[in-house]
């Protein structure tokens, strides 16, 4: 007969809540690995009731959509939490994001009012900024990307080298002008910017992955490395092409649950 743990079950979930957080400056080189151990140990010092897992080996409920790869920053990172007793999710927020390191900051925290949050992360909204890479020589590349019916590249994987096609999973690829900044010391470099929504696929299209290919088509082959930060991720607008709030359904059911305990409390008074 197979051994069964010694006391009793963990507490049930009463509540789940949704995170939405910011990869920023030196974290973003964190991998996922030591982000969750960060997380872990955010959540013990706010005292978050958390939900664990039964057996031998209980672990806290949590549950990671999409990360970003090591080395992008990024201001749409999404996970989800379970917890034993309900939370006010703006509390919940400020004890968390004091508890992180600066870099790692949570920007929102709503309660899971809908299923299947991964389900929803459809799509991501990169930028990708060139040091040294001129609009001239990235707007040619990007021409040359985009008239390709397919641009297959390589990437080492915990499987072997792999070859895909990052054109077909690219929905749009464009070059933004520089912002104009103050005058600094190297203030004359060039910096190409690229605009880039990438459809989420198996195996993933990422970043590093489009810059291959680009150096594939047009032989470019930036001197300096790429500052990438996603900048959104969530539904994807098929026909518009956009990509919309992972969160929006979340927060209009909060909405509607708000407005409809007056009129609840009204009728128990009567």
């Amino acid at each position: 007969m197979a051994r069964q743990p010694t006391g009793p079950p963990p507490a049930p979930a009463v509540q789940r809540l949704r995170i939405k957080y910011a990869k920023r400056g030196r974290l973003r080189f964190t991998s996922h690995r030591d982000f969750q151990r960060a997380f872990e140990r955010a959540l013990r010092r706010a005292q978050v009731p958390m939900a664990y897992s039964a057996g031998f080996s209980p672990h806290p409920k949590i549950s990671y959509a999409g990360a970003a790869p090591t080395g992008a920053a990024s201001e749409a990172e999404y996970l989800e939490i379970a917890v034993t007793s309900r939370c006010d999710p703006a509390t919940l927020a400020r004890a968390l994001d004091s508890a992180l390191p600066v870099g790692l900051d949570v920007l929102e925290v709503v309660e899971a009012a809908t299923p299947d949050l991964a389900g929803r992360l459809q799509a991501s909204v990169w930028e990708i900024r060139l040091p040294d890479v001129s609009d001239q020589a990235i707007t040619a590349a990007v021409i040359a990307f985009l008239a390709a019916e397919s641009v297959e590249v390589e990437r080492l994987t915990k499987h072997g080298m792999r070859v895909f096609d990052a054109r077909g999973a690219v929905l749009a690829l464009s070059v933004t002008p520089a912002p104009e900044q103050a005058a600094e010391p190297d203030s004359s470099a060039a910096c190409a910017i690229l605009h880039v929504v990438v459809r989420h696929t198996t195996p993933a299209v990422r970043p590093d992955d489009v810059l291959a290919g680009l150096r594939r088509v047009a032989d470019l082959a930036p001197p300096t490395p790429a500052l990438v930060v996603r900048l959104a991720q969530g539904p994807l607008d098929v026909q518009g092409g956009a990509v919309t709030d992972p969160l929006t359904p979340d927060r209009d059911a909060a909405a509607t649950a708000g407005a409809a305990e007056p009129t609840r409390a009204g009728s128990a008074a009567t």
